[in-house]
C-alpha cells in the first residue's frame, strides 16, 4: 500500500486496478498513520475478508463432511497474523481448519491471535506430512499465508521453505492470501515454477503481479478502504455488493 506520486491521467483504467509495491505500502501507511487504523484492526479486517472469500468461492451447503476441512499455512510475517484470523473465521462459519505454523513469531499480536485460535480448539500441526497424498486426502483447501509482498522465502526460515515446496505438489484447492507465496509482487517472476492458486485474495487491492493470476477466483477485500483513499490512489475496482466485505474480480 502507499504514498507515491499520483496517478498519471494518461494511464489507462484498467493499470490502476493493480498497485505498485510502493504504492500498497503508501495506501498501508495512509490508514495507518492518517487513518488512525491499528495494525491489529487491519490484520483483523483482513482476516475476516479472507475467510469470508473461502466462504464464497466453496459455499458451505455444497461441500461434503470433507471438503469443510481446511488446512491454513501461516508464516511469521504480517501475512501469517491474517491466515490466523481467517482460520479463526472459518471455524465461526462451521468449516474445520486446522493451522500449520511451523516459525512462530514472538510479536505479541501473533502471540494473541494464536492463543484466540487455541482457545476455540482449532488444532495445530506439529509437522507438515512430505506425502502430499496425505494432505490431499485429508482436507478440502489450504489457504497459503506464509508470504507476503516483499518477504522472500529465505527470510522465513526452512520450515516455511519446505511447506511452499510440498503446497506447489498438491491437488486440492489452493487459495492465497494478497500474493501467490513466492511470488515478485511486482512482476509475478516465480509464477510458471511456483505456487498456483486457484483462489486469490487481494488485501485492500491487488498488487501489480495479480495480473498475471490464472486460477478460478480472484477476490478484493478492500471495503475498509475509505472512498478519499481510493480516489487518491486511482483505483477503479468493482464495487461491494450489499454489506458484502468483498467482491470478484
Amino acid at each position: 500500500m502507499s504514498s507515491a506520486a499520483g496517478p498519471d491521467p494518461s494511464e489507462a483504467p484498467e493499470e490502476r486496478r493493480f498497485l505498485s509495491t510502493a504504492e500498497a505500502a503508501a495506501l498501508e501507511r495512509e490508514l495507518l498513520e492518517d487513518y488512525r487504523f491499528g495494525r491489529q484492526q487491519l490484520v483483523e479486517l483482513c482476516g475476516h475478508a479472507s475467510a469470508v472469500a473461502v466462504t464464497k468461492a466453496f459455499p458451505l451447503p455444497a461441500l461434503s463432511r470433507k471438503q469443510r476441512t481446511g488446512l491454513v499455512v501461516c508464516g511469521p510475517e504480517q501475512n501469517g497474523a491474517v491466515g490466523l484470523v481467517c482460520a479463526r473465521h472459518l471455524r465461526v462459519f462451521e468449516y474445520e481448519p486446522t493451522i500449520f505454523y511451523p516459525t512462530r513469531s514472538l510479536d505479541i499480536l501473533h502471540r494473541d491471535l494464536t492463543t484466540q485460535c487455541e482457545k476455540m480448539d482449532i488444532p495445530f500441526l506439529s509437522y507438515l506430512p512430505t506425502e502430499v497424498q496425505l494432505i490431499n486426502e485429508a482436507y478440502g483447501l489450504v489457504v497459503d499465508a506464509v508470504l507476503g509482498p516483499g518477504v522472500e522465502p529465505g527470510e522465513v526460515g526452512g520450515p516455511c521453505t519446505r511447506a511452499l515446496a510440498t503446497l506447489k505438489l498438491l491437488s486440492i484447492p489452493l487459495v492465497s492470501l494478497d500474493i501467490p507465496s513466492g511470488w515478485d509482487a511486482e512482476t509475478g517472476s516465480d509464477s510458471e515454477d511456483g505456487l498456483r492458486p486457484d483462489v486469490l485474495v487481494s488485501l485492500a487491492a491487488p498488487k501489480r503481479c495479480a495480473g498475471r493470476f490464472s486460477g478460478r477466483h480472484h477476490f478484493v477485500a478492500g471495503r475498509f478502504v475509505p472512498d478519499d483513499v481510493r480516489r487518491k490512489f486511482a483505483l477503479r475496482l468493482p464495487g461491494y455488493t450489499g454489506t458484502d466485505c468483498v467482491a470478484a474480480l
